[in-house]
């Protein structure tokens, strides 16, 4: 059962939603519920949005002992709201948190505790075309111990955020840098997971790629440093002699969701796709072929961003004649369009609130 905590203090909603930006406003309400040893996950309640009291020995703050999750909630054309595979994402969730020993959760409360949300702050999803209210469930651990173990208790919350295109300036093809220095993830590791250390690890790289003039970061492999793994907070695809190609889940790559829609996608209208090994080296003998038709990164946030160019050991390569290319665009307008209501959805994605 999910309980409510009314407020009777609510905030004023953005009245220009061409400015929302990205992560920077959040509503009026947030789910919450707390783990324990002795009564498991318990006290599940849709309350005002606060700040934590936290001791300053909490185990996340000293041990990284967190877990989160992106999606969003969409408004249709016709005012009603919609989500895009939620139970996967908990289900995800629940991957992580068996990776970095924390209790696993039951997804159906989880879910419940996220529609009660929403149903409280449906006013706060904005209208706007290619807006969204962003979904952020995490978990932190709260024991006041400084010591290596795993944390005994845990706070589970969500919070929403209304936001605009993730990049601000739309579609335009962006310019990658290959990473061939850094190493954010290793097989064995919890690069598969969605944890705030793997995003911390990459933070440097991404800040030196900015300083050459790059918007992303591409990276490598952390073993043989020539296999091609995510890129920034995205999975990777190219389109190599009209084969959809991403690099195959190795323990060390997030399992997107948007990935996995946009293969699946793919197949339907008959492009033939590959998950496989890919060497970054194999990506420029392709462009240098001819056959390097279009790249692209796949995200929740973003849902697909387009790459220009391309720099490695030096070297830089135009993909698409720095445009986005056909079958970008395609993936793009269809998962959008499902998304926003605006296509059927052949799938069984979508859920409507």
């Amino acid at each position: 059962m999910v309980n409510f905590i009314k407020t009777d203090t609510l905030k004023q909603k953005p009245t220009d939603e061409s400015k929302l930006g990205f992560g920077r406003i959040f509503t009026d309400y947030m789910f919450t519920m707390r783990y324990s040893p002795e009564e498991g996950w318990h006290d599940a309640v849709v309350e005002p949005y606060h700040a934590f009291e936290m001791d300053p020995a909490a185990m996340v703050l000293h041990y990284g002992q967190t877990i989160f999750e992106g999606l969003k909630c969409y408004r249709r054309e016709d005012g009603g709201l919609q989500l895009f595979r939620p139970r996967d994402n908990f289900a995800r969730m629940n991957i992580s948190a068996e990776r970095l020993s924390i209790p696993q959760f039951d997804a159906d409360l989880a879910l419940e505790g996220l529609l009660k949300l929403l149903d409280v702050e449906r006013d706060w999803v904005p209208h706007q075309k290619d807006t969204s209210l962003y979904i952020r469930p995490f978990i932190i651990a709260t024991d006041p111990y400084v010591g290596v173990r795993a944390s005994n208790s845990y706070i589970f919350c969500i919070i929403l955020s209304p936001v605009g295109a993730y990049y601000a300036h739309g579609l335009s093809p962006v310019g990658i840098y290959v990473e061939d220095n850094y190493v954010r993830a290793v097989r064995g590791g919890f690069g598969f997971a969605k944890t705030a250390g793997n995003y911390a690890a990459s933070l440097k790289a991404g800040e030196e790629a900015k300083k050459k003039g790059f918007d992303q970061v591409l990276w490598l492999d952390g073993v043989d440093r020539k296999y091609v793994e995510e890129v920034g907070s995205m999975n990777m695809m190219f389109v190599v002699d009209g084969v959809l190609k991403t690099p195959a889940l190795n323990g060390s790559i997030l399992a997107g969701i948007t990935r996995d829609s946009i293969l699946k996608l793919a197949e339907k209208d008959g492009i033939k796709t590959s998950e496989e090994r890919i060497a970054i080296a194999d990506i420029f003998a392709a462009a240098d072929e001819g056959k390097l038709d279009e790249a692209f990164g796949t995200g929740t946030a973003a849902v697909v961003s387009p790459v220009g160019e391309l720099c490695w050991e030096g070297r830089k390569i135009t993909v698409s004649s720095g445009e986005i290319g056909p079958i970008t665009a395609k993936m793009y307008n269809q998962l959008t369009d499902i998304q926003w209501g605006r296509a059927e959805d052949p799938f069984g994605w979508i859920m409507k609130l």
